[in-house]
């Protein structure tokens, strides 16, 4: 704990402690402060601040809070008619773990949150505009995008979409090099020998699951695909944070592949079309479920930009399955995963981002929506174990 005050931007997880020695607002974990104030301002341990009391707390400490973040607090005080709140949800705003009844109280609340719009703030830095920017670009609710851009500090940085998409075009360019050819790589002979991708001949090597998005068509495939994840996973990551949005782009991977592995039995798959069709299509139908909350600029034009996008993509991938193959009988990279990346991201994808800092074990979507993914991934293990040899299919020779 530090004894001077934190500047906006400074923490992700502040708190707020009352000291009867310093007026002052301290950085603290929620465990630090739970002892402290439950003491002050919970004497009976109810588990309840008296409004009057959290109202005594703002006028002391207001002026040293995020203006933005004042606007929530006086809004949760405004809310409740029955002259108190709840201790924890104090506890989460200030530790950034709102729960969705707390936003709910919020939202319902007698005051406007919204006296004065984030767009409309002036003397802004390069950074913070970038920062209000990125608001505006995915979250639907005026609430989030103020809160959001109090509390973010680029620390970490989205290093998860950023290593991915450099670690797929190091190893395009180290293909490109050895197979000496750098459009439509996938018509190489040798293209299949790569250990990466997967083959269905070779799928009991269980890496080549994850490890084929290392592996595109060849340089209008990768392209593609790297513009839509930079431009739409980078922005989501720096909101929703790494650990969900690499759930989503993994979770979209793995169930392109074991797609291909069920309905296209034959054939093998590159690309990371699963995991970028996975974090697109949960963005495009966040913004059609949010439509009205969305400000984003030229939303419908956008919209139709990123869909003629994807099916100009999925169109290369339905036209390069059925075309002649350069290594028969082995036929070229199927397009199926496309289609599994969507199917996550519009179930799995959309409860995320729905649901910006909120607990997902607390939405029953989601579980549901967990529930059905693992029972697919399940079900596609039992199938590539005892399927192939049932259905007596005959595979193309391994590479």
């Amino acid at each position: 704990m530090g004894d001077r005050l934190p500047e906006p931007h400074a923490s992700s997880s502040p708190a707020v402690a009352a000291s009867s020695e310093a007026e002052e607002i301290e950085v603290l974990d929620s465990e630090d402060v739970l002892p402290m104030a439950a003491e002050d301002f919970d004497p009976d341990n109810t588990g309840y601040i008296s409004t009057e009391k959290f109202r005594s707390l703002l006028q002391r400490h207001g002026s040293e809070l995020d203006p933005h973040k004042l606007e929530v607090l006086l809004a949760l005080a405004d809310s409740n008619s029955e002259g108190r709140i709840c201790y924890q949800d104090f506890v989460n705003l200030m530790s950034n773990k709102r729960s969705n009844s707390f936003r709910q109280a919020i939202l319902q609340g007698n005051r406007r949150l919204c006296s004065k719009a984030l767009l409309e703030e002036t003397g802004l830095s390069l950074s913070q505009r970038l920062i209000r920017h990125v608001a505006y670009e995915t979250l639907p609710r005026e609430i989030d995008r103020k809160w959001y851009y109090d509390s973010y500090t680029c620390c970490p940085p989205p290093w998860f979409m950023i290593t991915i998409t450099i670690v797929e075009v190091a190893f395009f360019l180290y293909n490109g090099v050895v197979l000496d050819r750098f459009v439509l790589q996938v018509s190489h002979p040798l293209y299949l020998k790569n250990a990466l991708l997967y083959h269905p001949q070779l799928r009991a090597q269980a890496w080549r699951y994850l490890t084929y998005i290392f592996m595109h068509a060849g340089i209008e495939h990768l392209g593609l695909n790297v513009v839509l994840q930079l431009l739409v996973g980078v922005p989501l990551e720096m909101v929703h944070g790494a650990a969900r949005i690499s759930f989503v782009y993994v979770a979209g991977v793995v169930a392109g592949s074991l797609a291909v592995s069920v309905a296209d039995m034959r054939a093998p798959v590159v690309g990371s079309s699963g995991g970028v069709y996975a974090l697109v299509s949960a963005h495009l139908a966040n913004i059609v479920m949010n439509w009205s909350g969305m400000k984003c600029q030229f939303k419908l034009l956008r919209m139709a930009v990123a869909l003629i996008c994807m099916s100009f993509e999925f169109g290369r991938a339905v036209w390069l399955r059925f075309h002649p193959s350069a290594y028969p009988p082995c036929p070229h990279p199927s397009f199926m995963a496309h289609l599994g990346g969507v199917m996550v991201g519009i179930t799995l994808g959309v409860i995320i981002l729905r649901n910006y800092e909120q607990r997902l074990q607390d939405q029953t979507l989601w579980w549901i929506f967990l529930s059905i993914y693992v029972i697919f991934v399940l079900f596609a293990i039992f199938w590539n174990i005892f399927a192939y040899s049932l259905l007596d299919l005959k595979l193309p020779p391994p590479p």
